[in-house]
């Protein structure tokens, strides 16, 4: 069992800014590698090298969380960007052949890594888990707009244009492409109302609801909680120099009553 000295001198090498910037620079080598494995000409004449480059790069990773779990002990899983990293890399080690040979594809998730090497990704991610109980709400929302939408869509326009509305299913799929305006003027919404005049009635409340307000609410919802999570950080930032400050006032405290005990 390693002692409590050298998991200290482990975590502070792990934790160094130039082994970070190494690690940085690890993930980004390797998403390039995996990116020009995509190309059979490339594999055909540099496989071997890229592959080596590939391993050297996951026995790197590995290595590292290795480090992190003896420096940190049960303490390591207690951090969310560490369960992260740690899942990312066991996925990569992952057999690789039969029926598990869909993990191959997912040896990409590596470059996923950069968000925990990188602070200000990080800050994104976790005002996005933070977002996610207003937008669960919002979510839900929609869906029960889509499915009042679907219902009167599949009953009003069903019969004539069965593809597009013949069932609450197939309705609520072109509700959602109009709801995303790709085509959905002269592919949907004119010939539409070629049939039923009035169908403007219906379309364009659904648009502004669901693409213009519904949206929009999630995107405020979004940068409200990435605001909050900035703010926290700068919150927590200066509590951590207001006790840095008070230690440094404490040991120039502690330096004088030293001085006035050698004099005396």
């Amino acid at each position: 069992m390693p002692t409590p000295a050298l998991r200290a001198r482990i975590g502070q090498f792990v934790e160094a800014p130039a082994i970070r910037r190494l690690i940085f620079a690890v993930i980004a080598i390797n998403a390039v590698v995996l990116g020009l494995e995509t190309s059979p000409s490339i594999m055909a004449q540099y496989g071997p090298i890229l592959t080596a480059i590939d391993i050297a790069c996951l026995m790197l990773f590995v290595v590292e969380i290795a480090a992190k779990l003896i420096a940190q002990g049960p303490r390591f899983f207690r951090n969310g960007w560490n369960v992260f990293d740690f899942a990312v890399v066991a996925v990569s080690l992952a057999p690789q052949s039969g029926a598990l040979s869909i993990l191959r594809a997912l040896r990409v998730i590596r470059v996923l890594r950069l968000v925990s090497a990188v602070p200000q990704m990080r800050k994104v991610v976790e005002g996005l888990i933070g977002a996610l109980p207003g937008m669960g709400t919002v979510f839900l929302m929609m869906s029960l707009i889509f499915y009042v939408g679907a219902v009167i869509a599949t009953k009003t326009f069903g019969a004539d244009f069965p593809d597009w509305f013949g069932t609450v299913g197939a309705s609520g799929y072109t509700l959602f492409q109009i709801m995303t305006l790709e085509s959905w003027s002269m592919g949907i919404v004119r010939p539409v109302m070629e049939v039923h005049p009035y169908a403007w009635g219906f379309f364009l409340p659904f648009i502004l609801v669901t693409t213009f307000a519904v949206a929009n609410l999630v995107v405020g919802l979004m940068v409200n909680s990435m605001q909050d999570a900035v703010e926290e950080d700068e919150g927590a930032s200066d509590e951590r120099h207001e006790i840095l400050d008070a230690l440094r006032a404490l040991e120039a405290r502690l330096a004088r009553i030293e001085e006035k005990m050698e004099r005396d």
